[in-house]
């Protein structure tokens, strides 16, 4: 798929001219990752905003104190990232890795700024987007207050396996316990109960779901 097409299916640049688009691609880039690969760090200055062409994005917090990560999202192909320094002149809010073999298209600020002043109009998609970022965070808000560990864990799995019964874990065990936001032996202690009610099967990162329903009410 073209950059430009890529674009206009994010809600970031849903009101975009096509020629508004193009030029930005213009001055856009490719950037080849391998796993583990870090874009910007939390507190970094900004230049860019990214869209993922293939592979998984982490988008992750540290603990200053002891430095355990917590998975906020996780960006798939198609999805945009990195706009946030952009509207507000800070600096990165969190980091930005590669979780397997990634390609991101980055965006430089500078004709995004550009054609936003021309056309305030495009600004509906930005706020679009915004909406969403808040929708998703008050959903994360949410399951840590009214969802226990297994729950959370039920929940991550269950949007892991985007409806399959049979899905790779595109993450490590420690990725999925940021993403619960929780440490790594509880969440396994938790798929093991998983396991042991006959819920769900495992061999290493490869998961089959049995009882999805079970996972379904246990993840509310």
């Amino acid at each position: 798929m073209a950059h430009e097409d890529l674009l206009a299916r994010t809600e970031f640049f849903a009101e975009a001219p096509t020629d508004v688009l193009l030029t930005i691609c213009a001055e856009g880039r490719e950037q080849h990752l391998i796993r583990g690969d870090v874009l910007f760090r939390e507190n970094d200055v900004a230049d860019d905003l990214y869209v993922v062409l293939r592979g998984r994005i982490a988008i992750a917090i540290a603990n200053p104190i002891d430095h355990r990560e917590t998975v906020v999202s996780l960006m798939e192909p198609g999805e945009l990232f990195g706009e946030m320094a952009m509207l507000d002149d800070g600096p990165r809010s969190a980091m930005a890795r590669a979780l397997e073999p990634s390609a991101v298209l980055a965006v430089p600020y500078a004709p995004v700024l550009a054609a936003f002043r021309s056309d305030p109009r495009m600004l509906w998609g930005v706020t679009r987007l915004l909406a969403q970022r808040l929708r998703v965070m008050d959903e994360a808000l949410a399951d840590s207050v009214f969802l226990d560990v297994t729950g959370r864990t039920a929940k991550r799995l269950l949007e892991l396996s985007e409806n399959a019964d049979e899905f790779t874990l595109p993450v490590t065990q420690e990725e999925l316990a940021g993403m619960v936001g929780a440490s790594r032996e509880r969440v396994n202690k938790a798929i093991a109960s998983f396991i042991r009610l006959g819920w769900i099967d495992q061999h290493d990162r490869k998961y089959t779901i049995i009882k999805r329903d079970s996972l379904e009410i246990r993840a509310r």
